[in-house]
């Protein structure tokens, strides 16, 4: 289960009454701060991979060190009652701690509380701009940094950023110690890494390790993922720390681990110092992320998939749906598409463009490169800004799409009936799903009553009539159907085979 450290490192936090007292503090942080552009220094020079073992460490840690801070987050809550935490039941804290959390927390008095949280971050320039995770600040009234020499600051939070789980808080002061930014994309898995941090709010701690994976995602910790995976012991505290390469360069921000025991198990993710620095300096600038937007609903391409689009390779991003009037909508992308390139990289599923759309620059034209009905087109679409209803190039995870057929399905006349009760928009036609046998292979494949079939076998689907004499007499075993639901358009592949016998 994957879970996010160093919010709040329970056991060490610490929950005073105030019943009203000043000691819930507020950020001064009224007037807008003056936006200014940041540029962070990249140091791309190559690490040493010539296999040597080291015989000490000591060297980068005494470089890195004195950038790395502890953060404390000061949080008013309000009507805890006698004996109970906030939040106890959320599954959240339970990843964390298990079923035992309720009852490790000791009674605490009713009426407004103070909470503490410690978590970590890391110093890029010299006048101050510290980065850390969105969920080490989320909330608080009060941020307080300290300095590995022991000096003090309350920190203002710049900007923060929920997608990605970064955030910048700012300190008055010069001359700071910095950790120099490595070029993130250069990182090979095997590399030796540190991780630094404040893990329980002990101190100043070090671990080592190796990458383990990079580009990891799907692991349901944010919206936009692609994690550096490391075995460098993380733990709560360490959120929003600093994991570097063995020239003392800072390649991540620790954020996360996968755990059954609330410790390390060996298992820690960190936001690539490439990501982070770009969501920085966009947060410094204009105090929110701009992000681009297709306009498009996107899926992995399953074997099963491959097969029914005719591809070589299950590789690339399968468009679902385009919305109308979109950027994808303009440049002509189709649903049924595949994108295989898109600016100059290859995209080798659908979280992939998701990240390269986010991270393009809007009012920017880029070219595609799409397969369509087995031909190769290259498209050029002007990626536009992310509308702040949230429509995106999402990726829809289905992992049941490889499998299930039409058996067991009832289908409908979508009429206007049906289409106002299941709110249809109007540029969708097809057969709306009046009934799936639970224990069929399409109920397997994901579908659902309500949903609405709009092609077979890519033969679009006008009335029931039709969807039913497009699944008779089907030499193969496998049918193709695309789909409209609450979310958007996609693709399942229902497999009667899997039944047979």
């Amino acid at each position: 289960m994957a879970t996010r450290i160093g919010v709040t490192v329970l056991g060490l936090a610490t929950a005073a009454a105030v019943a009203g007292s000043a000691l819930a503090f507020e950020h001064s942080l009224q007037g807008k701060p003056e936006r200014v552009a940041l540029k962070v220094p990249v140091d791309e020079s190559p690490i040493a991979r010539d296999g040597l073992p080291r015989g000490s460490y000591a060297p980068i840690v005494k470089k890195v060190s004195p950038g790395v801070v502890k953060i404390v987050t000061t949080t008013r809550l309000h009507n805890v009652s006698m004996g109970q935490f906030p939040d106890s039941n959320d599954p959240f804290w339970r990843h964390f701690f298990g079923n035992q959390f309720g009852q490790m927390i000791p009674a605490q008095p009713q009426g407004p509380q103070v909470e503490h949280g410690i978590g970590s971050g890391v110093i890029v320039t010299k006048d101050g701009y510290i980065l850390t995770n969105n969920h080490v600040v989320d909330g608080a009234k009060e941020v307080k940094v300290t300095l590995q020499d022991g000096r003090d600051f309350t920190a203002k939070v710049v900007g923060r950023d929920p997608k990605s789980d970064i955030a910048v808080v700012k300190i008055a002061a010069t001359n700071l110690p910095t950790v120099p930014l490595a070029d993130s994309d250069k990182v090979q898995v095997g590399d030796v890494v540190l991780a630094v941090g404040n893990p329980f709010g002990v101190g100043q701690t070090v671990t080592k390790g190796i990458v383990s994976a990079t580009d990891r995602g799907n692991v349901g910790i944010e919206d936009l993922e692609d994690f550096i995976q490391t075995d460098a012991a993380i733990n709560p505290g360490n959120s929003g720390g600093a994991l570097v390469d063995i020239d003392g360069r800072l390649i991540g921000v620790n954020t996360a681990i996968m755990t059954h025991s609330g410790g390390s198990q060996g298992v820690g993710f960190a936001i690539p110092s490439n990501l982070a620095r770009t969501v920085m300096q966009s947060l410094v600038q204009y105090g929110h992320v701009t992000r681009g937007y297709l306009g498009v609903k996107i899926q992995n391409v399953t074997p099963s998939l491959a097969q029914e689009f005719n591809l070589k390779q299950s590789n690339g991003a399968l468009i679902g749906d385009v919305m109308p009037n979109s950027p994808a909508d303009k440049a002509g992308l189709k649903p049924g598409d595949v994108v295989r390139e898109f600016n100059g990289k290859a995209v080798t599923d659908s979280r992939h463009l998701q990240l390269e759309v986010a991270a393009t620059k809007p009012d920017t034209s880029v070219p595609m490169i799409v397969l369509r009905n087995g031909d190769k087109l290259t498209l050029n679409v002007e990626v536009r800004q992310m509308p702040d209803s949230g429509q995106l190039a999402k990726a829809k995870d289905d992992n049941s799409s490889d499998t299930g057929t039409l058996n067991g399905v009832g289908v409908g006349d979508l009429d206007p009936q049906a289409r106002q009760q299941l709110d249809v928009p109007r540029n969708v036609q097809g057969a709306v799903v009046t009934q799936v046998d639970p224990a069929s292979p399409a109920a397997e494949a994901g579908l659902r009553p309500g949903d609405v079939i709009e092609e077979i076998n890519h033969h679009q689907v006008r009335n029931a009539e039709q969807a039913v004499k497009l699944t008779e007499r089907r030499d193969s075993k496998q049918t193709l159907v695309r789909v409209w639901d609450k979310d958007g358009s996609h693709y399942i592949v229902v497999d009667e085979s899997k039944n047979a016998g």
